[in-house]
């Protein structure tokens, strides 16, 4: 018999003792044959159906939570697993590249024809990117990292993606679903808001005292401090400050970090003679 059945028939046999408990106190009191015993009966009876729906509530909830941990899990490592080959595949390249600038002295006829050739080619192959996919490799999240891969990729190289790891070990106080919801909402805001000319995103990856910090920086014309204000309503969107979707995503995911005890806070800041605005997050 499946789960599911026994979870239906279960909360049957909790309803159908509650109705026949109740009908019997009922006709006993009718009757005039209640007395002090029975009343304990009923009560004892009682107590024992409402901490066995108790019970059950709290299993389902502890089932439902290592659910969706398994279905992060089952979306995320993959990606994680095509970082890693990515990585292998381009060592073999590194590798060959590594060769062919030892080897260019063979090519060349004097030594500063040399230093411009290989100045030269190091510039190309620099270019190639893949570099900020390194740092994710660092992380014990894997879950995390997998997530974030992911995203880097779908939005290509239409947005310049820059990743820095301060700690090693990512802890955090939430479930890994709860983590990835309010991560995922940061990035996807940040990816969106350079998606029209290009831009640049900069992530910061750390952890203090079991919690994660995640700070996340996108390029953006000044706001004011009035908009900013804005940012957590419900439904309140950035675009001419409208309601839409996009605004119930940071007031979700404020609502799980203080939840958790933890902080969201938004700022702008000048970097690299941009404006930038940065979210932070610790939970």
């Amino acid at each position: 018999m499946s789960k599911s059945w026994l979870r239906i028939l279960y909360r049957a046999f909790c309803f159908i003792s509650l109705i026949i408990a109740v009908y019997l106190v009922v006709d006993l009191k009718v009757s005039h044959t209640l007395d002090l015993k029975m009343i304990a009966v009923f009560l004892l009876l009682l107590s024992v159906i409402l901490w066995g729906i108790i019970e059950w509530k709290l299993n389902d909830d502890i089932i439902r939570e290592q659910e969706k941990e398994l279905k992060m899990y089952e979306l995320y490592i993959q990606p994680m697993e095509e970082l890693v080959k990515e990585i292998r595949s381009r060592q073999h390249v590194f590798d060959n590249h590594l060769n062919a600038i030892v080897n260019m002295h063979f090519t060349v006829g004097t030594y500063e024809e040399l230093v411009e050739r290989q100045s030269e080619y190091i510039k190309e192959i620099s270019a190639e990117g893949g570099k900020q996919y390194l740092p994710l490799l660092r992380i014990s999240d894997k879950i995390l990292a997998g997530f974030l891969y992911s995203k880097i990729v779908s939005w290509g190289e239409s947005v310049e993606t820059e990743i820095e790891v301060l700690s090693k070990e990512i802890i955090s106080r939430v479930s890994e679903h709860s983590l990835i919801e309010v991560v995922g909402v940061l990035v996807d805001n940040a990816y969106e808001a350079c998606s029209v000319e290009g831009g640049k995103v900069r992530m910061i990856l750390d952890s203090r005292q079991d919690r994660l910090i995640f700070q996340i920086l996108n390029q953006h014309d000044k706001v004011s401090l009035e908009e900013i204000g804005h940012f957590f309503e419900n439904g309140y969107s950035t675009k001419n400050g409208e309601k839409g979707s996009r605004g119930l995503g940071l007031y979700r995911a404020k609502a799980i970090v203080q939840e958790a005890g933890g902080e969201i806070t938004v700022e702008q800041n000048e970097l690299d003679g941009g404006n930038f605005i940065q979210f932070t997050v610790v939970i």
